[in-house]
């Protein structure tokens, strides 16, 4: 079933199938639901699974004030009648799971944080050689240059050059991160608070999978949070970068849906 639901003045697009045990996917900053192709169909096989467009990503436009992403998922669970499911985010997704399990404990089973990232992280190490690449196209107002710069940083990662990834997972990054660039500015997003000093109340078991193609920032996010958090476990996937789902499906479908079996 596909529809929407409006959620402070938002039409938030949605997607739901399958029986069984709730799972939610939360997509990247620079994509939407539509990076979880290679898991829906998959995961409900023995899961109801809900994906949807955040404001100002895929199908759901900006919301003209300001929202917060976790009381988005509240209040869509709410609606749907899903009073506790397991939570599957990337990057900005992982970042709404792990606020909203920090805010609503008892509503969330797992988490699964994806190419993590978190609001408190402190990143010490040098900033990507693209940066100052991508300031110059903004500056230039060259959405298309700033498209592709940014997936480099982030697909290719800082290791791989463009040809050396599958070129329909660039070609659908670009796509989805397209409608996020020319979308960025509108949709007024309240920051979550800072996880210092917090991530010691987490209850639900975590798994965390990180692309090993991926920016050091994202790595040494994974690397922080492993050692913050005494019940979480790690998946590194090869010849993967920020969207290591897409890449390395069968591996990541494998090791979170072992993850999600487990009682």
């Amino acid at each position: 079933m596909s529809t929407t639901i409006s959620i402070n003045s938002a039409e938030i697009y949605y997607e739901l199938v399958g029986s069984g045990p709730p799972v939610v996917l939360l997509h990247a900053g620079i994509a939407d639901s539509r990076m979880w192709d290679r898991q829906f169909a998959v995961f409900a096989a023995g899961h109801t699974v809900l994906r949807y467009d955040q404001p100002g990503y895929g199908r759901t436009a900006p919301t003209p004030g300001p929202f917060t992403p976790r009381e988005d998922l509240r209040v869509l669970l709410h609606t749907l009648g899903i009073a506790r499911a397991s939570l599957v985010g990337c990057s900005m997704g992982s970042r709404t799971a792990l606020d909203f399990a920090l805010r609503y404990p008892d509503r969330v089973d797992r988490l699964v944080l994806t190419s993590p990232s978190v609001n408190g992280f402190r990143y010490t190490g040098p900033p990507s050689p693209l940066g100052a690449q991508i300031d110059a196209a903004e500056l230039d107002d060259d959405l298309a240059r700033v498209n592709e710069l940014e997936i480099q940083m982030w697909v290719d990662g800082p290791r791989r050059r463009p040809e050396q990834v599958a070129p329909w997972v660039r070609q659908l990054a670009l796509e989805m991160n397209a409608v996020a660039l020319a979308n960025e500015g509108v949709a007024q997003e309240q920051p979550a608070p800072s996880v210092e000093g917090r991530l010691h109340t987490l209850r639900p078991p975590t798994l965390i999978v990180v692309g090993e193609e991926d920016t050091p920032r994202t790595r040494a996010t994974a690397d922080w949070l492993m050692g913050q958090l005494d019940h979480a476990r790690r998946v590194d996937l090869p010849d993967a970068g920020h969207l290591p789902n897409m890449e390395q499906a069968e591996a990541f479908n494998a090791a979170v849906l072992a993850f999600l079996a487990e009682r």
